[in-house]
């Protein structure tokens, strides 16, 4: 990831203090950042993941997740993600009372309502409630 895009993701989500990535794959740069700027940062993945120090990991799947892992997110964020997962996160960021943001593989769009705002090299979603 271009560190201007890393930089002005990790500056957008830094207005809230526990976030959960969901997804978090190998791109681990944004978690980093969160993490280095003193916020708690869980990661999630559907595999077993290394993760920054500072990031815990949990494995868990949107489709059936363990409501325990999001319970005290003020924000639940994704990045490339896919619209097949859309809808699930957006319910899980209800029933967690935490935002949704996330940014999409260049072509896709949102699978749900959403605010855009863009940022340096990208784009991102903000689920309305």
């Amino acid at each position: 990831m271009d560190p201007h895009t890393r930089d002005a993701l990790a500056d957008r989500l830094s207005g809230f203090e526990t976030l959960v990535e969901v997804g978090i794959g190998r791109r681990t740069d944004v978690a980093a950042a969160l993490a280095d700027a003193g916020k708690t940062v869980t990661a999630t993945d559907v595999h077993p993941r290394e993760v920054p120090a500072g990031v815990a990991f949990v494995a868990d799947d949107v489709f059936d997740p363990d409501l325990a892992v999001y319970r005290d997110a003020d924000a639940i964020y994704a990045l490339n993600f896919p619209p097949e997962l859309h809808g699930p996160a957006r319910d899980l960021a209800r029933r967690a009372d935490a935002a949704l943001l996330f940014t999409t593989l260049g072509g896709d769009q949102p699978a749900v309502p959403v605010e855009r705002e863009t940022i340096p090299g990208d784009t991102v979603f903000v689920a309305r409630e």
